[in-house]
């Protein structure tokens, strides 16, 4: 279950932001069950994108249930302040986001330095050049393909020239970092993520919202 080594493997991430949260032990195990490798978490404060999820005790109560693999994804003004507890809560890779109010190098360092993966996300609207410094010390890259903060928006197809150069920057250095995708990922935007690079997808209502998850993680995954 805990896959992460190969960065050229097909990740599937089912969002735990579309899940029925009144039945949250069943959602996160129907995810296991159909054949998710990893289980992505959306942490929102309401200051760094207009709405608010959950925090730290949240995700340790999910973690502290099974031993799956936990993606965490800070979306939130000052993970610096907050990466202790991330971290002591279980998470297996725990994303920052180069926007927010931090020394980012000193908290990827921090992230890694706990033996936890360590992320690096970019919204849609900035420019690839901001992650550029960064990319040797990350283990994931996570390109939004819509606006932070809310489920359901269209897939950005703008977003792909992020992807693609990511994948371009990682084969010409020889790094071994992930490419994540979040936000409208369906089966046909998969394939377009896919094509250009990204070898993580994450996906909220086409997983959880699924009649059959099963055959919805394997139509993701192509």
């Amino acid at each position: 279950m805990r896959k992460f080594d190969d960065p050229e493997e097909i990740i599937i991430a089912p969002s735990i932001l579309a899940a029925d949260w009144s039945r949250l032990a069943e959602e996160v195990a129907r995810a296991i069950r159909s054949g998710a490798d990893w289980l992505h978490l959306d942490v929102m404060d309401g200051h760094f994108v207009d709405n608010i999820s959950f925090g730290p005790q949240f995700v340790q109560t999910l973690t502290s249930t099974n031993d799956f693999f936990y993606d965490v994804h800070l979306m939130i003004e000052r993970p610096d302040h907050y990466l202790d507890r991330f971290i002591k809560a279980g998470a297996d890779n725990l994303t920052v986001h180069v926007e927010a109010n931090h020394d980012v190098a000193e908290s990827l360092r921090r992230i890694r330095a706990a033996g936890v993966k360590a992320g690096l996300s970019l919204r849609p609207e900035t420019d690839f050049s901001l992650v550029e410094p960064y990319l040797d010390q990350i283990d994931l890259l996570l390109v939004m393909t819509v606006v932070p903060g809310f489920g359901g928006q269209k897939f950005m197809l703008e977003t792909m020239a992020s992807v693609a150069a990511a994948k371009k920057y990682r084969e010409a250095r020889g790094l071994s970092f992930h490419i994540e995708v979040d936000g409208g990922i369906y089966e046909e935007t998969a394939v377009t993520a896919r094509d250009h690079g990204a070898n993580v997808l994450v996906a909220g209502t086409a997983a959880f919202g699924a009649p059959d998850m099963t055959a919805a993680v394997r139509a993701l995954r192509g």
